[in-house]
């Protein structure tokens, strides 16, 4: 009988500060603390999964017999990035900082793009997303200079509004920048973001994409592929990725549209994992200082989780988590160093099994390694026997 991992990351929904959080500028960040404080928070079902019950969560009531596993998870690499954070949790350890450019791009990596895309860029400065388009969008529309920006995290990003550099276009600068952006300028993601609307009234469109890195090393999903099993990726997990690794792939338009889509997918007949990415609570809310915003997605979330659990077969095993934090409630609008929480549940899955803090995201890719019961596996002393 086939075996099922399905692999939930709620984007950047962090439990607290690590001990080098202050090395980071993150000091008293706690993502989930947070959002809970909102009126518009409620995770009754993450609750009953034991959810609250993990180590330095103080949220709401614990139940005496939670229906799952859990832990606490600190990060090993350095950083507090999307790529860094999923890269991990596959196994694959960053020990060197993906480069940050808090002033800006250098001079010759600017002038390298322009000469190879043919336009200027304007900006090159760490911004708000919403914001670098109001403040440069009427320039780029008169101009036709690209919009280069990034922000506390290792990214080079391309603004572009979609009636001047069509999307394919903006796409294909992107590549150029990711192709130029290796070794010393190596960040973790390229990322194109197009928009529409006038001055004044700007608006981001749903056709961001990303251009990660490769991983740097031999992935959970690598050794999946490469032993016939199913990879699965929903959502922004196959940029991520580099499109290494994956079988099979599914691009959303944000938390509801992926977990539909996690859900219809749950009706296939698959032997191995499938992967997702719910990005709403970082990209939307989290960036955007929407402590709201950010309760409402993942109240949300938890009210179709008995849809996915109802899905689920006899063999099959969820695990929800995250990659980073994204306080909203800071003056930060970056990610935050923290801890990630980690639920598991399903049939085989030993209730109430309390793992309490561990080191490293990558328990994450040994365990499931070693339920589906793949010929390689990553670290051994990392395996959670979830399972009965």
């Amino acid at each position: 009988m086939s075996k099922r991992v399905i692999l939930i990351v709620l984007d950047s929904v962090g439990c607290g500060e690590m001990p080098d959080a202050a090395e980071y500028g993150d000091e008293g960040s706690n993502t989930l603390l947070a959002a809970s404080k909102s009126p518009f928070f409620k995770m009754e079902n993450m609750r009953k999964l034991g959810y609250f019950n993990i180590e330095g969560i103080d949220i709401g009531e614990k139940p005496a017999d939670p229906e799952g596993a859990f832990a606490r998870l600190s990060e090993l690499s350095k950083g507090k990035d999307t790529t860094t954070g999923h890269w991990e949790m596959a196994g694959v350890i960053s020990t060197s900082p993906m480069p940050t450019y808090p002033n800006g791009f250098p001079k010759e990596v600017i002038e390298e793009f322009e000469k190879k895309t043919g336009r200027k860029a304007i900006c090159n400065l760490p911004y708000s997303g919403t914001q670098v388009i109001e403040d440069y969008g009427k320039q780029h529309m008169e101009t036709g200079d690209l919009i280069v920006y990034t922000s506390a995290d290792s990214v080079f990003q391309i603004a572009a509004h979609e009636d001047i550099v069509p999307v394919e276009t903006l796409y294909e600068y992107c590549r150029i920048a990711r192709e130029m952006l290796q070794g010393e300028h190596g960040v973790g993601r390229v990322i194109a973001r197009p928009f529409i609307g006038e001055p004044g009234s700007f608006k981001r469109t749903e056709r961001r994409h990303d251009f990660s890195l490769e991983p740097t090393g031999r992935t959970m999903l690598d050794i999946l592929k490469d032993e016939g099993y199913d990879v699965l990726s929903v959502g922004k997990i196959i940029d991520i990725f580099a499109e290494r690794g994956i079988t099979d792939y599914i691009r959303t338009s944000g938390n509801p549209d992926g977990i539909e889509k996690t859900i219809e997918w749950m009706d296939r007949d698959f032997n191995g994992i499938m992967f997702v990415n719910l990005v709403d609570t970082d990209m939307i809310y989290g960036h955007r200082n929407d402590v709201d915003g950010y309760a409402k997605a993942l109240t949300y979330f938890d009210e179709q989780l008995p849809r996915i659990l109802e899905k689920m077969r006899e063999d099959d095993v969820l695990m929800i988590t995250a990659d980073h934090g994204c306080d909203p409630s800071t003056p930060s609008t970056d990610h935050s160093r923290e801890y990630v929480p980690l639920v598991i549940t399903g049939e085989p899955v030993k209730y109430g099994t309390d793992y309490k803090t561990l080191n490293g995201f990558d328990h994450i890719s040994s365990s499931i390694l070693s339920y589906l019961g793949t010929k390689e596996n990553t670290d051994e002393s990392k395996i959670l026997s979830f399972y009965n």
